[in-house]
C-alpha cells in the first residue's frame, strides 16, 4: 500500500524558512510528476511546485524565487524548501504524485506564517 507522509510544517515568523519533506512508502510505478499543493482556509487547493522525472521544475508565480522543489534519485522522497515566507503562504501543504495509472496524496502538513 502506497503512503505519502509529509513533515516539516510549523509556525514561522515572516521572512523565515521551512523545509517540507514527503516520504513515499510502498511501490509506485510510472511516476510522471511529483509536487506540492497547498490549501488556505476558505480557498481552493492550488499548485505550488512540481518536478518531473527529468528534473524539470515548475512553480506558481507567487512562490517563484522563494521556494525550491527537489527529490531524491530513488523517487522515494520529495522536498520543498521555502524561504522568505510570507503570511499569505499560510496553508496546509499536500504532497502529490501523479503516475500513469493514478494520483496519490499525502495527508497534509500545516504551515503557519505569523509574527
Amino acid at each position: 500500500q502506497v503512503q505519502l507522509v509529509e513533515s516539516g510544517g510549523g509556525l514561522v515568523q515572516p521572512g523565515g524558512s521551512l523545509r517540507l519533506s514527503c516520504a513515499v512508502s510502498g511501490s509506485i510505478f510510472s511516476i510522471n510528476i511529483m509536487g506540492w499543493y497547498r490549501q488556505a482556509p476558505g480557498k481552493e487547493r492550488e499548485l505550488v511546485a512540481t518536478i518531473t522525472t527529468g528534473d524539470r521544475t515548475s512553480y506558481a508565480d507567487s512562490v517563484k524565487g522563494r521556494f525550491t522543489i527537489s527529490r531524491d534519485n530513488a523517487k522515494t522522497a520529495v522536498y520543498l524548501q521555502m524561504n522568505s515566507l510570507k503570511p499569505e503562504d499560510t496553508a496546509v501543504y499536500y504532497c502529490h504524485i501523479e503516475t500513469r495509472y493514478r494520483d496519490y496524496w499525502g495527508q497534509g502538513t500545516q504551515v503557519t506564517i505569523s509574527s
